[in-house]
Parts: structure tokens; C-alpha cells; sequence
């Protein structure tokens, strides 16, 4: 974070650290049964019927690679972000069909998939629409994640978008790729939303009409070739960005009044 701004900084670019702790609440609805019941009760619920079909795949490969009395590292046998094949191996051991010895996992006998005890969970937003149907065949369960995590962040200041541009270029060798995606698309808006506010500035002196010619404005769009953007905003978000942009030199507000 602090070379991060650093570097910014010597690029002329105004920016600013920030850290705070946050909860990341996660809710997931919960199922369990064997494979079979699942399968029979999931018609038409496309998110388990998905999942099922995904397991049964992972089900297939790992049988056919792994020999009974076998014994395998859990490395070897599923990978953290292949979610089936770590089901399918909870289940196996509940199962009996694979005993751990020694953080090693050995395969005992393969039984068959239909019968296997597992248990799904699915972000509740995956599964919103289907919730009355899910509650009649599965009585599911949930289970809610809450995690509280420090967060360090770096806040580029500019809307100027060749600086803008610049300080994603710059944080490319810092940030995550997702946290990355989504400071542009942050970047790009708040530039865009700079720049109407600038422009309408122009034409209404007092600060309500511009909010007022905003608000008549909202959503502003982005359009690309294949993508588009909507930028959506509120009274109050606004009061906050031309503060923003007085910090910032593009314009001055004094109680009604607007100069630019």
C-alpha cells in the first residue's frame, strides 16, 4: 500500500491511504442427502442440477485415477478451487471409502455416487428464484460466514482520465486482478461523472439546478462496442463529489453559488 502511493505520488498523481476493518458476510443456503435423492428432487432447480452434474464428472475422474488401496496426498487428489472433488472426497471418508493416515488419503473401496451422503450450499443469491421450490423438496438448511478483515486501499484522488489512466498502469504491479477491474471501472466513471458535472457547470451557476440537471441526467452511460456502462447516483453523493472537485481545483462552491 505505502509503495503503491508512493509511487503514485511521484508520478504527480494526489492520492491518499486508507485502512479500515470490515465484515464480509456471506449467506448460503445448505443441502444434503445422497447424490440419488438430490438428483431425483432437483428437476428444474438449474443451480444443484448444475452442481450434481459437475459431481458427477469429478466422481468419474476420480475413480478412474485412483486404484483402490491406493494411497494419495490430498494435493494429488483435488486442487482448493475444485469444489466437487472436495465434497466428493468429504463424502468418501465419511463414507468409510477413504480413510486418512497421516494427512495421506487412501482409498478403501469405491462405492457408488448414488449413494454417497453429500451436502450443497449455494450463495442464496444463486438460488433466490427457486426458494419456495427448494423449501418444499430439500427443507434446506443456512449457513451464514461472517469474516472481519483489515483492509488497506489506496484512493486516487484524480478525474482527470490520462491521470487516471496512469495510476491503474502504475497499480497494475500492486493490486489483484479483480480489485484491479474494479478500480477502473471506479476510475472511469468517476471521470466520466467529473466531466458532465463540469460541463453542466457551465450553464447552471447554482449548486441545487445542477443537482436538479444531474438528477434529470441519471443514469449517465458509457457506451462501448460490446459493453456499456450505467453510472448511477444520488443528491447526496453528489454534494460529496463537488467537494471532490473543489479539493481538486475544477471548480468552486459557496453556499448556492458555482464558479468554474
Amino acid at each position: 500500500m505505502n509503495a503503491l502511493s508512493r509511487e503514485l505520488s511521484r508520478a504527480g498523481i494526489m492520492n491518499r491511504t486508507k485502512e479500515e476493518v470490515s465484515p464480509e458476510i456471506l449467506h448460503y443456503l445448505v443441502i444434503r442427502g445422497t447424490y440419488g435423492e438430490l438428483l431425483e428432487r432437483a428437476e428444474g432447480i438449474t443451480p444443484i442440477e448444475k452442481s450434481l452434474e459437475d459431481m458427477k464428472k469429478a466422481y468419474e475422474e476420480l475413480m478412474a485415477g485412483w486404484e483402490t488401496g491406493e494411497t494419495k496426498t490430498a494435493e494429488e487428489v483435488f486442487s482448493e478451487s475444485d469444489l466437487a472433488k472436495l465434497i466428493l472426497v468429504t463424502a468418501l471418508i465419511g463414507a468409510g471409502a477413504v480413510e486418512e493416515d497421516d494427512g495421506k488419503l487412501v482409498l478403501l473401496e469405491k462405492p457408488s455416487l448414488e449413494f454417497l451422503e453429500v451436502e450443497l450450499r449455494f450463495p442464496i443469491e444463486e438460488v433466490e428464484e427457486y426458494l419456495d421450490e427448494l423449501e418444499k423438496r430439500f427443507k434446506p438448511g443456512m449457513v451464514t460466514e461472517y469474516t472481519l478483515e483489515k483492509n488497506y486501499y489506496v484512493e486516487v484522488l484524480e478525474v482527470d482520465r490520462e491521470l487516471v489512466e496512469a495510476a491503474l498502469e502504475i497499480a497494475e504491479k500492486y493490486a489483484t486482478e479483480e480489485s484491479l477491474v474494479e478500480a477502473t471501472f471506479d476510475g472511469i466513471a468517476r471521470s466520466v461523472l467529473a466531466d458532465v458535472i463540469l460541463e453542466l457547470a457551465e450553464k447552471h451557476r447554482r449548486k441545487n439546478e445542477l443537482i436538479e440537471a444531474l438528477l434529470e441526467r441519471e443514469p449517465i452511460v458509457i457506451e462501448g462496442e460490446r459493453e456499456r456502462v450505467n453510472i448511477y447516483y444520488d443528491e447526496d453523493a453528489i454534494e460529496d463529489f463537488l467537494k471532490t472537485l473543489q479539493t481538486l481545483g475544477y471548480l468552486k462552491v459557496k453556499g448556492n453559488r458555482i464558479w468554474v
